[in-house]
């Protein structure tokens, strides 16, 4: 296995810990099933510092091992009922938003560094956009809650919130980014 290959996988691995340490930042609202959660911010963040590839499968790789059974959901829950339950579409989304985020963040990227405002908008539309369709779906098949009750339980309470996440994460991911480069930089020129 090459340096690349080590060093994608390891970075892959990191995002899919960050996004599980965050599920433990979970609060359970009486009003819906799904909880207030801070899992979106990574998904935000591994799209913006990893690309849609290495974000998407960093995001994977936290469903998949969820699924397996390591307590890494939000509260702590694990396996297939989840994802298959009506949190489970969020799950699901957070992989399609990181390669969102990622493909919006990366196709600026190939002419100039992305723009803060851009990072934001990149994690409004794939952190919080593509999410929530993909939970929004999911939450009103499994609870056959019509499409505007489930809109109104699954994404509404979530907005303020989520947009907040996505400003924190969009200046964040453009600093972060900035002092990767930098560091790279640094090292290759040396």
């Amino acid at each position: 296995m090459g340096k690349t290959n080590v060093y994608s996988l390891t970075r892959i691995a990191l995002f899919a810990t960050i996004t599980s340490v965050l599920a433990f930042v979970s609060i359970p609202l009486p009003f819906s099933p799904v909880p207030l959660t801070a899992q979106s911010f990574g998904v935000m963040l591994a799209g913006l510092l990893l690309g849609p590839r290495e974000g998407a499968l960093s995001q994977l790789l936290y469903v998949l091992l969820g699924a397996a059974g390591l307590p890494i959901f939000a509260a702590n829950t694990s396996g297939i009922g989840v994802l298959a339950g009506p949190t489970g579409g969020y799950l699901w989304g957070f992989v399609a938003g990181a390669y969102v985020i990622g493909s919006m963040v990366q196709r600026r990227a190939n002419v100039k560094p992305p723009s803060t405002s851009l990072s934001v908008f990149a994690c409004v539309v794939g952190g919080v956009v593509v999410v929530y369709v993909f939970g929004i779906l999911q939450l009103s098949l499994t609870t056959r809650l019509p499409l505007g009750k489930a809109i109104l339980a699954g994404a509404l309470p979530f907005i303020p919130g989520d947009l907040l996440k996505a400003c924190i994460a969009g200046l964040a991911g453009t600093r972060l980014r900035a002092a990767l480069r930098a560091s790279y930089t640094h090292r290759t020129t040396k």
